[in-house]
């Protein structure tokens, strides 16, 4: 057995209900579902942020949005300005001598010395904003004129015509086929299923009984589970399926908005499903937070397995590194997940308060006014809403009982006033240590 190599996918705007394996009746992915077959699906995974962004600066630093410098939706002009110079998984899996790509949605930073190759990867093609029509590759939202956004490395490139879905896994197969003899790093941020909702008629097609904004949904997410089984394929073409680890996530939950017109038009759409979990994206209830994962790496890791514990995308990096045997998470504030998973058979059943005890640590979260912690079953938001644009609770709390109450329906803050006080101050302190300044959404 070699150097294993790794496959990070990450799905854009993708609701916990949407994938096969995590309750989806009417979606179908089927490669999605293979993937989970050959590996551990985890039920309380969380993103770091609920919006685009912060989520992807915790996922390639292993530290929370705030330390990484990313709190916010970043723009999209050629001069924007993004993710700060620190380390990343590409750059200290490059250190190491792993061939490094990225193929799709960049979103830390489209200015010169915020882009890809200059965050550790030596390979890249996809777009650098956060939104792009999935035909001309233009990026259009925001102010200003829309704005041509597709990149061959650091050579802009013209595929109009061509879906971007199938181009980004097509780059994805092309990179692992070139490097199959030694480690590499692949990056595939896919930016399915975020708006414009576009799809090809044949993905269309695939789903005529479902109602129009959900149909469309669901043919943009089965042409991402089609490229994704592409990036499967080529792995087992290769011999590399049972040494590669592959890990698959969203960046955050579904959007309640569709931007499908030039002119930046803001339209309300409900395609996305949460699978009964609160809010949206740029809520910090679950639906917002909460993510469909799973990771496959047969050589190492139990298959068909169920994870429980709660974990966050910042864990990532350390957990690689730990897996990898590469010094260099000293900085971060994730947690490596490696020998959990590798019981994760037997520690399918256990429910997350019946984790570790060093499982049991608090996991934070802050997004403008709203701030959320959770430990164990328990789960207390401050300030929430319910979707991104949408109003504040400035100054209430919710806490909800996750093991009874998955949905958050229910404020249990006045049954259980010790919990919500214990975790109340958590949160704050945290807040505190980390700068977050209430008066600043006062």
């Amino acid at each position: 057995m070699g150097t294993p190599s790794i496959v990070i996918i990450y799905a854009d705007d993708l609701g916990y209900g949407d994938v096969g394996c995590f309750g989806s009746i009417d979606v179908r992915t089927p490669h999605l579902d293979r993937l989970a077959a050959r590996g551990i699906r985890f039920t309380d995974w969380y993103s770091n942020s609920p919006v685009c962004s912060p989520s992807r600066a915790a996922l390639l630093t292993g530290r929370h949005p705030v330390h990484a410098g990313v709190q916010e939706i970043l723009g999209g002009g050629r001069g924007a300005s993004g993710l700060p110079p620190q380390p990343t998984l590409a750059s200290r899996l490059a250190e190491a001598g792993y061939a490094t790509g990225i193929f799709g949605k960049w979103h830390l930073g489209a200015g010169e010395g915020y882009r890809p190759l200059d965050r550790g990867f030596a390979r890249h093609y996809g777009f650098l904003a956060g939104c792009v029509d999935y035909y001309s590759h233009i990026f259009y939202w925001g102010r200003g004129n829309p704005l041509h956004d597709l990149w061959d490395d650091e050579r802009e490139v013209w595929h109009n015509g061509r879906y971007l879905t199938e181009v980004i896994a097509e780059k994805a197969v092309a990179f692992i086929d070139a490097h199959a003899e030694e480690p590499f790093f692949c990056f595939v941020p896919f930016n399915a299923p975020h708006y414009p909702m576009h799809a090809p008629a044949a993905y269309v097609d695939r789903f005529p009984d479902l109602a129009p904004d959900r149909r469309i949904m669901a043919a943009m997410i089965s042409a991402m589970d089609d490229g994704i089984g592409r990036i499967l394929d080529a792995l087992e073409d290769h011999g590399l399926a049972d040494d590669t680890l592959v890990f698959f996530s969203s960046d955050n939950g579904p959007s309640t908005e569709s931007r499908n017109w030039l002119n930046g038009e803001e339209v309300s759409y409900q395609g996305g499903s949460t699978g009964g979990l609160r809010g949206h994206k740029g809520s910090l209830f679950e639906g917002g937070i909460r993510v469909p994962t799973i990771v496959s790496w047969p050589a190492q890791l139990p298959q068909g397995a169920v994870d429980h514990a709660p974990a966050q995308m910042m864990d990532l990096v350390p957990t690689v590194l730990d897996a990898f045997a590469l010094d260099g998470a000293d900085d971060a504030d994730g947690a490596s997940r490696i020998h959990r998973w590798r019981r994760a058979g037997e520690a399918s059943a256990q429910q997350p308060e019946t984790a570790d005890a060093a499982e049991q640590s608090t996991l934070f979260w802050e997004y403008g006014p709203q701030l959320a912690a959770r430990r164990g079953r328990w789960k207390l938001t401050v300030s929430p809403r319910e979707h991104l644009g949408g109003p504040y609770a400035l100054g209430s709390i919710h806490l909800a009982d996750l093991e009874t109450d998955p949905g958050e329906q229910h404020d249990s803050s006045a049954a259980q006033p010790e919990i919500a006080a214990e975790l109340y101050d958590a949160v704050q302190a945290w807040a505190d240590e980390t700068g977050w300044n209430a008066a600043d959404w006062s």
